[in-house]
């Protein structure tokens, strides 16, 4: 049976199999809100993930897969948006498979699966 651990949420003690317990991913998910609410449904984002995927059919990053994902990079959306830039700017995305995706958003995203608490 695989050890269990204390959920990463700060404060938190219930034991899970790994990662946030389901309260935990439950409240996060809400206070994330919808992708209407972050700006990922509008038409200026839909043309900004067309034209970034039309430019990069294959994924930027490992150059096998196929590009399914506009990715804000190197800045993610809402950082643009506080820099007070476009984020619906094709220059400032990049095509990347969804596996890629993933991972860097695991890695560097605020409340990323493994981001580093601060």
């Amino acid at each position: 049976m695989p050890t269990r651990r204390v959920c990463p949420t700060p404060g938190c003690p219930t034991l899970t199999n790994g990662g946030r317990c389901d309260r935990c991913t439950r409240t996060a998910d809400r206070a994330r809100g919808t992708s209407r609410d972050r700006g990922y449904r509008s038409p200026e984002h839909q043309a900004f993930r067309t034209a970034v995927l039309d430019r990069d059919p294959i994924c930027v990053v490992c150059d096998l897969a196929a590009s399914t994902v506009a990715d804000h990079h190197p800045h993610s959306r809402r950082d643009l948006i506080d820099m007070g830039l476009d984020p619906n700017d094709p220059q400032r995305g990049r095509g990347v498979c969804a596996t890629c995706h993933n991972k860097s958003t695991a890695r560097l995203q605020p409340g990323g699966w493994n981001a580093r608490r601060q």
